[in-house]
């Protein structure tokens, strides 16, 4: 019987992380994540499971390494602040690596086949995560005279989410992270205030 190669697994799950940001779940073959990481399909498996498991693991990863972000932008002092911290720092993500613009998340969930549903949904339920976050923060800016009381917090965290999706499908087709930026700040000034 055939010794198993060793591998480095943190390494090959930083190159998955990379392949499927760059050419989505679905566009993302195990013949690429073989190549690309230097494991076979069993040593793949053995350490991951399958595809989709491992594209969960690359998630996590993807959550913990680029979106704290969105986590530290909720302690801002301010909406409009909020606001910022979490449309700046998207514009920074989805243009920060040339190979691989736009979003991991939104890449993976704009298109697929009936095959990868279950991945869609978890997509669907993570940004979803996001945004009843940010929703609950703006409900609390409301409660302290940040925002006005005619304000639809439920709407302005959606539309906030929308605008960050976009500019990730923008970046991954090529827009510029200056015009990216420059939809973030007309965003900013059409901002409700008290």
């Amino acid at each position: 019987m055939g010794r198993t190669r060793e591998f480095d697994v943190d390494e090959a799950l930083n190159i998955a992380l990379s392949l499927f940001w760059q050419k989505g779940y679905e566009g993302t073959s195990l013949e690429d994540l073989t190549t690309a990481t230097g494991v076979a399909r069993p040593g793949l498996y053995a350490a991951f499971g399958n595809k989709e498991a491992l594209f969960h693991r690359a998630l996590d990863l993807y959550e913990a390494k680029y979106l704290s972000f969105m986590r530290d932008a909720l302690d801002e002092p301010t909406s409009l602040k909020v606001v910022e911290r979490i449309l700046l720092g998207s514009v920074d993500l989805h243009t920060m690596h040339s190979t691989h613009l736009g979003c991991l998340g939104v890449t993976g969930a704009l298109a697929g086949s009936d095959e990868a549903e279950s991945v869609r949904r978890e997509l669907v339920r993570r940004r979803g995560v996001s945004q009843l976050a940010l929703r609950r923060r703006l409900e609390h800016f409301q409660q302290e005279g940040d925002l006005p009381p005619t304000a639809n917090c439920a709407a302005l965290a959606a539309f906030v989410m929308a605008v960050s999706q976009g500019t990730a499908v923008q970046a991954k087709g090529g827009a510029s992270k200056k015009g990216l930026e420059g939809i973030v700040r007309h965003v900013l000034s059409t901002w409700p205030t008290s």
